[in-house]
């Protein structure tokens, strides 16, 4: 559906401002999307971005400051929410034996096993874009990665 529809706006000072309006707009739809589906596994979309790096790093333990760095949401409190992954059994922290002043974070077999159960799901997530073929969400992707310089 139209933005303007969407949010009752008939015009906008320029379309830099549309998109502007249109990216903040879809974040917020497809954020409630993906929040949906990790209701069911009684994790929030920061906590799954949180196990993904995880898994990534599989072997070697990630840092907070590692975790921070790769997060998608940079305003995310990566301590604390790790603190709630380590209270479900998804991960582990531990002293670094080099350096007593950070952490170490692993995930679990749990917290493997849960993103195995959300991968299922892919193509319900996959589904979030049906109204755009392949070739135009490479066009976005390439769009956004040009936007952001």
């Amino acid at each position: 559906m139209e933005l303007e529809k969407e949010i009752k706006q008939p015009k906008f000072r320029n379309e830099y401002h549309k998109l502007a309006v249109n990216i903040i707009y879809t974040y917020g739809w497809f954020a409630n999307l993906q929040a949906g589906i990790f209701k069911e596994f009684n994790i929030t979309p920061s906590q799954f971005n949180i196990l993904r790096i995880l898994r990534g790093q599989y072997h070697k333990p990630a840092t907070i400051i590692l975790l921070k760095e790769r997060m998608l949401d940079k305003m995310s409190d990566v301590s604390r929410m790790v603190e709630r992954l380590k209270n479900k059994g998804l991960v582990k922290r531990e002293l670094c034996p080099d350096n007593r002043r950070q952490v170490d974070v692993i995930i679990t077999e749990k917290g493997l096993n849960l993103l195995s159960e959300i991968d299922k799901l892919n193509e319900k997530q996959d589904a979030f874009f049906k109204n755009i073929s392949y070739a135009e969400a490479q066009k976005l992707n390439n769009l956004l990665d040009k936007m952001r310089g």
